[in-house]
């Protein structure tokens, strides 16, 4: 009897564009399910936009069961509205997993880059790239939120895949876990699993 992988869902939440991915766990074996992106931007009300995200947390989470969603925090911008947009986003994605069952982790844009390449200033094409070299699948995508939503379920599975969540709230948080770590020794010394 083999045992039955565990998916991760990462999401990164938009407003305009919500991207998903979904990773298979088995044992040291990680793989990509699916990822894609749902295009809100031709929908002008933007409740709409957000009963749509729901909708399709609720969707994905039928159809693939997680065990985890794993979400991208918003980072600080000078737009209040847009931040405020975002985290309507943000938040309508935790309650569709809460509703499920499965808690929400969040990570930090920087703890996401700096867990897939080592590197918390690196680019979005740097990320890309370690996500084809690790999961390795050659599509080229075309949409940067769905790659984004990858690396983030990619980073809760280096995490360790489990909520740290209070049983209470339900949502978990991924960034005040970092440790310091500078360069690729670092990198290396903390991850020897993933250098093949």
């Amino acid at each position: 009897m083999t045992d039955k992988p565990h998916i991760i869902l990462g999401i990164d939440p938009g407003t305009l564009i919500m991207g998903y991915g979904l990773l298979a766990v088995n044992k040291s074996n990680v793989s990509l399910v699916e990822m894609g992106v749902l295009h809100l931007a031709k929908y002008k009300d933007h409740a709409e936009r957000l009963e749509l995200i729901f909708k399709k947390m609720e969707s994905l989470i039928k159809i693939h069961r997680p065990v985890a969603v794993a979400i991208e925090a918003p980072f600080y911008g000078k737009n209040v509205q847009s931040m405020l947009k975002l985290g309507r986003a943000q938040g309508v994605a935790i309650a569709a997993a809460m509703v499920s069952g499965i808690h929400a982790v969040e990570y930090a844009p920087k703890k996401i880059k700096q867990s897939i390449t080592g590197k918390g200033s690196a680019t979005k094409e740097q990320v890309w790239k370690m996500l084809q070299y690790t999961l390795k699948f050659e599509e080229d995508v075309r949409f940067t939120d769905a790659t984004d939503a990858l690396a983030v379920a990619l980073c809760h599975h280096y995490q360790g895949g489990l909520p740290v969540a209070s049983q209470k709230s339900g949502i978990a948080t991924g960034v005040a876990k970092s440790k310091k770590s500078n360069g690729w020794d670092a990198f290396i010394t903390s991850n020897p699993d993933r250098i093949r």
